[in-house]
């Protein structure tokens, strides 16, 4: 007998294939913006304020440029671009997988992920964002000032 799953396993489940499909669609339908930041614009997102009006990238700048460009094949430039959207990039398709074996296994996805000590892996996210943002100002601003 299947044991019974909850109706959050479901949006898990879900949600997880919605993450694989959107890197499909970025893979197949949009092209990479060239400055290394602002694919989402194409997406009819609205541009980034922090760099509109400070001209300074916010921690998110170049994710999904990154992600676009992983998606295309090209990891090296996605890496270049913004560390942290290859790690998106990543755990995209392993969040599927996760979901997908365990939905066959006959596991409960909503009741394993309240399972997870969340705040070690809050630490790690953020510390890799944190880094790979740092990483992206260093890249944007450094040839402001080497221009002079």
């Amino acid at each position: 007998m299947r044991p019974k799953r909850s109706f959050e396993h479901w949006i898990v489940l879900a949600g997880a294939f919605f993450g694989l499909a959107l890197l499909l669609v970025l893979a197949w339908f949009v092209a990479p913006d060239p400055r290394g930041y602002g694919t989402h614009e194409r997406l009819g997102l609205p541009a980034c304020a922090m760099m509109k009006w400070l001209h300074v990238p916010c921690p998110g700048c170049g994710v999904t440029t990154s992600v676009t460009l992983a998606a295309h094949g090209r990891v090296l430039d996605a890496v270049k671009t913004q560390p942290f959207g290859v790690v998106v990039a990543i755990a995209i398709p392993l969040a599927a997988l996760w979901a997908l074996l365990g939905h066959f296994r006959g596991r409960d996805l909503y009741r394993d992920l309240n399972a997870v000590r969340l705040a070690p892996w809050l630490w790690v996210i953020g510390g890799a964002l944190a880094l790979s943002w740092i990483y992206k100002l260093v890249s944007v601003l450094a040839p402001r000032f080497t221009a002079r």
